[in-house]
Protein backbone atom coordinates (compact mmCIF):
# COMPACT_ATOMS: atom_id res chain seq x y z
CA UNK A 1 0.00 0.00 0.00
CA UNK A 2 0.98 3.58 -0.61
CA UNK A 3 -0.32 6.33 1.63
CA UNK A 4 -1.07 9.97 0.88
CA UNK A 5 0.81 11.98 3.48
CA UNK A 6 -1.06 15.17 4.30
CA UNK A 7 1.68 16.76 6.47
CA UNK A 8 -0.54 19.56 7.77
CA UNK A 9 2.17 21.93 9.02
CA UNK A 10 5.16 23.47 7.32
CA UNK A 11 8.64 22.00 7.70
CA UNK A 12 9.53 24.49 10.38
CA UNK A 13 12.43 26.46 8.90
CA UNK A 14 13.86 27.92 5.72
CA UNK A 15 16.21 25.05 4.82
CA UNK A 16 16.23 24.45 1.06
CA UNK A 17 14.00 21.46 0.35
CA UNK A 18 13.27 19.09 -2.52
CA UNK A 19 10.13 17.01 -2.92
CA UNK A 20 11.17 13.78 -4.65
CA UNK A 21 8.47 11.62 -6.20
CA UNK A 22 7.72 9.17 -8.98
CA UNK A 23 5.42 6.30 -9.78
CA UNK A 24 5.88 2.81 -8.38
CA UNK A 25 8.95 1.21 -9.94
CA UNK A 26 10.37 4.52 -11.17
CA UNK A 27 13.63 4.27 -9.22
CA UNK A 28 13.08 7.15 -6.81
CA UNK A 29 14.33 5.14 -3.81
CA UNK A 30 17.63 4.49 -5.57
CA UNK A 31 17.97 8.18 -6.38
CA UNK A 32 17.15 9.08 -2.77
CA UNK A 33 19.85 6.69 -1.53
CA UNK A 34 22.42 8.36 -3.78
CA UNK A 35 21.39 11.83 -2.58
CA UNK A 36 21.85 10.67 1.01
CA UNK A 37 25.25 9.23 0.08
CA UNK A 38 26.25 12.65 -1.29
CA UNK A 39 25.21 14.42 1.93
CA UNK A 40 21.58 15.46 1.51
CA UNK A 41 19.22 14.99 4.46
CA UNK A 42 16.70 12.45 3.15
CA UNK A 43 13.32 12.01 4.83
CA UNK A 44 11.48 9.10 3.23
CA UNK A 45 7.78 8.92 4.09
CA UNK A 46 7.42 5.40 2.71
CA UNK A 47 10.25 4.12 4.91
CA UNK A 48 8.67 5.85 7.88
CA UNK A 49 5.39 4.07 7.11
CA UNK A 50 7.21 0.74 6.90
CA UNK A 51 8.89 1.33 10.27
CA UNK A 52 5.58 2.24 11.88
CA UNK A 53 3.94 -0.94 10.57
CA UNK A 54 6.87 -3.29 11.26
CA UNK A 55 6.79 -5.67 14.23
CA UNK A 56 6.68 -3.53 17.35
CA UNK A 57 6.02 -0.37 15.31
CA UNK A 58 3.99 2.44 16.84
CA UNK A 59 1.09 1.85 14.43
CA UNK A 60 0.59 -1.86 15.13
CA UNK A 61 -1.57 -1.44 18.24
CA UNK A 62 -3.87 1.17 16.66
CA UNK A 63 -4.12 -0.90 13.45
CA UNK A 64 -5.08 -4.02 15.40
CA UNK A 65 -7.72 -2.00 17.24
CA UNK A 66 -9.07 -0.50 14.01
CA UNK A 67 -9.08 -3.63 11.84
CA UNK A 68 -8.78 -6.62 14.12
CA UNK A 69 -6.16 -9.33 14.38
CA UNK A 70 -6.60 -10.33 10.72
CA UNK A 71 -4.75 -7.17 9.67
CA UNK A 72 -1.61 -8.22 11.53
CA UNK A 73 0.60 -10.99 10.15
CA UNK A 74 2.15 -13.86 12.13
CA UNK A 75 5.38 -11.87 12.45
CA UNK A 76 3.59 -9.00 14.16
CA UNK A 77 3.80 -6.62 11.20
CA UNK A 78 0.94 -5.18 9.19
CA UNK A 79 -0.23 -7.79 6.69
CA UNK A 80 0.24 -5.62 3.63
CA UNK A 81 -1.39 -8.11 1.29
CA UNK A 82 -4.50 -8.25 3.46
CA UNK A 83 -4.61 -4.48 3.73
CA UNK A 84 -4.02 -3.98 -0.01
CA UNK A 85 -6.89 -6.31 -0.89
CA UNK A 86 -9.36 -4.74 1.53
CA UNK A 87 -8.37 -1.11 0.92
CA UNK A 88 -8.79 -1.48 -2.84
CA UNK A 89 -12.16 -3.16 -2.37
CA UNK A 90 -13.57 -0.72 0.18
CA UNK A 91 -12.68 3.01 0.28
CA UNK A 92 -13.78 3.22 3.91
CA UNK A 93 -11.00 0.79 4.82
CA UNK A 94 -8.45 3.04 3.14
CA UNK A 95 -9.79 6.08 4.98
CA UNK A 96 -9.58 4.27 8.32
CA UNK A 97 -6.03 3.20 7.49
CA UNK A 98 -5.03 6.76 6.66
CA UNK A 99 -6.69 8.03 9.84
CA UNK A 100 -4.41 5.75 11.86
CA UNK A 101 -1.19 6.29 9.90
CA UNK A 102 -1.25 9.93 8.84
CA UNK A 103 -0.79 11.53 12.29
CA UNK A 104 2.07 9.13 13.11
CA UNK A 105 3.78 9.66 9.76
CA UNK A 106 3.38 13.42 9.91
CA UNK A 107 4.91 13.62 13.38
CA UNK A 108 7.87 11.48 12.32
CA UNK A 109 8.39 13.68 9.24
CA UNK A 110 8.39 16.80 11.40
CA UNK A 111 10.81 15.28 13.87
CA UNK A 112 13.23 14.20 11.14
CA UNK A 113 12.94 17.55 9.36
CA UNK A 114 13.88 19.39 12.54
CA UNK A 115 16.95 17.16 13.02
CA UNK A 116 18.02 17.33 9.35
CA UNK A 117 21.61 18.27 8.63
CA UNK A 118 23.11 18.67 5.19
CA UNK A 119 23.20 21.10 2.28
CA UNK A 120 19.47 20.56 1.68
CA UNK A 121 16.55 18.30 2.61
CA UNK A 122 14.83 15.75 0.40
CA UNK A 123 11.29 14.66 1.21
CA UNK A 124 10.60 11.39 -0.60
CA UNK A 125 6.83 11.23 -1.05
CA UNK A 126 5.42 8.58 -3.39
CA UNK A 127 2.04 10.34 -3.64
CA UNK A 128 3.32 13.90 -3.51
CA UNK A 129 1.35 15.05 -6.57
CA UNK A 130 -1.80 13.24 -5.48
CA UNK A 131 -1.83 14.89 -2.06
CA UNK A 132 -1.87 18.40 -3.55
CA UNK A 133 -0.26 19.76 -0.37
CA UNK A 134 3.46 19.85 -1.06
CA UNK A 135 3.89 22.57 -3.66
CA UNK A 136 4.22 25.32 -1.04
CA UNK A 137 6.25 23.18 1.36
CA UNK A 138 9.26 22.51 -0.84
CA UNK A 139 11.38 24.70 -3.07
CA UNK A 140 11.43 22.28 -5.99
CA UNK A 141 9.64 19.09 -7.02
CA UNK A 142 11.73 16.43 -8.73
CA UNK A 143 10.08 13.53 -10.57
CA UNK A 144 11.93 10.31 -11.33
CA UNK A 145 10.19 9.34 -14.55
CA UNK A 146 9.77 6.17 -16.59
CA UNK A 147 7.16 4.75 -18.94
CA UNK A 148 4.30 2.67 -17.48
CA UNK A 149 5.40 -0.62 -19.05
CA UNK A 150 8.80 -0.25 -17.43
CA UNK A 151 7.07 0.31 -14.09
CA UNK A 152 5.12 -2.93 -14.46
CA UNK A 153 8.19 -4.99 -15.38
CA UNK A 154 10.28 -3.63 -12.51
CA UNK A 155 7.62 -4.16 -9.88
CA UNK A 156 6.91 -7.68 -11.12
CA UNK A 157 10.61 -8.50 -10.95
CA UNK A 158 11.08 -7.24 -7.39
CA UNK A 159 7.77 -8.14 -5.75
CA UNK A 160 6.10 -10.91 -7.71
CA UNK A 161 2.81 -9.01 -7.80
CA UNK A 162 0.52 -9.77 -10.72
CA UNK A 163 0.16 -7.32 -13.58
CA UNK A 164 -3.45 -6.70 -12.58
CA UNK A 165 -2.47 -5.77 -9.02
CA UNK A 166 0.32 -3.49 -10.22
CA UNK A 167 -1.96 -1.76 -12.70
CA UNK A 168 -4.55 -1.21 -9.96
CA UNK A 169 -1.86 0.39 -7.80
CA UNK A 170 -0.78 2.57 -10.71
CA UNK A 171 -4.37 3.60 -11.44
CA UNK A 172 -4.62 4.96 -7.88
CA UNK A 173 -1.57 7.16 -8.50
CA UNK A 174 -1.25 10.31 -10.56
CA UNK A 175 -0.71 9.75 -14.25
CA UNK A 176 2.70 10.19 -15.80
CA UNK A 177 1.43 13.39 -17.45
CA UNK A 178 0.21 14.80 -14.15
CA UNK A 179 3.51 14.10 -12.40
CA UNK A 180 5.55 15.68 -15.18
CA UNK A 181 3.30 18.74 -15.18
CA UNK A 182 4.08 19.26 -11.48
CA UNK A 183 7.85 18.79 -11.86
CA UNK A 184 10.51 21.46 -11.65
CA UNK A 185 13.19 18.83 -12.33
CA UNK A 186 12.95 15.44 -14.04
CA UNK A 187 15.30 12.45 -13.89
CA UNK A 188 14.56 10.07 -16.75
CA UNK A 189 14.89 6.40 -15.84
CA UNK A 190 13.32 4.36 -18.62
CA UNK A 191 14.23 0.71 -19.12
CA UNK A 192 17.03 1.64 -21.52
CA UNK A 193 18.72 3.93 -18.98
CA UNK A 194 22.15 2.72 -17.90
CA UNK A 195 22.65 2.78 -14.11
CA UNK A 196 25.78 4.93 -14.46
CA UNK A 197 23.84 7.38 -16.63
CA UNK A 198 21.07 7.56 -14.03
CA UNK A 199 23.61 8.22 -11.27
CA UNK A 200 25.23 11.01 -13.32
CA UNK A 201 21.84 12.62 -13.93
CA UNK A 202 21.06 12.52 -10.24
CA UNK A 203 24.49 13.91 -9.32
CA UNK A 204 24.09 16.83 -11.73
CA UNK A 205 20.87 17.79 -9.98
CA UNK A 206 22.49 17.28 -6.57
CA UNK A 207 25.19 19.78 -7.53
CA UNK A 208 22.59 22.24 -8.82
CA UNK A 209 20.55 21.92 -5.62
CA UNK A 210 23.64 22.43 -3.47
CA UNK A 211 24.26 25.63 -5.38
CA UNK A 212 20.65 26.75 -4.95
CA UNK A 213 20.77 25.89 -1.26
CA UNK A 214 23.92 27.96 -0.85
CA UNK A 215 22.27 30.93 -2.54
CA UNK A 216 19.18 30.43 -0.42
CA UNK A 217 21.32 30.58 2.71
CA UNK A 218 22.63 33.93 1.46
CA UNK A 219 19.06 35.23 1.34
CA UNK A 220 18.45 35.04 -2.40
CA UNK A 221 15.37 33.60 -4.08
CA UNK A 222 15.20 29.80 -4.48
CA UNK A 223 12.00 29.28 -6.47
CA UNK A 224 11.89 29.22 -10.26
Amino acid sequence: MRYIHVFESTCGDAMFSIGLTGGIGSGKSMVADWLAEWGAAVIDTDRIAHELTAPGGAAIGPLREAFGAAAIGPDGALDRGWMRTHAFADPTVRRRLEAVLHPLIDQAVRDQAQRARGPYRVFVVPLLVESGRWRDRVDRICVVDCDPETQVRRVQARSGLTRDTIERIMSAQASRTERLAAADDVISNDDSTDLDVLRRRAFQLHQAWCDRASRSADGRTTHG
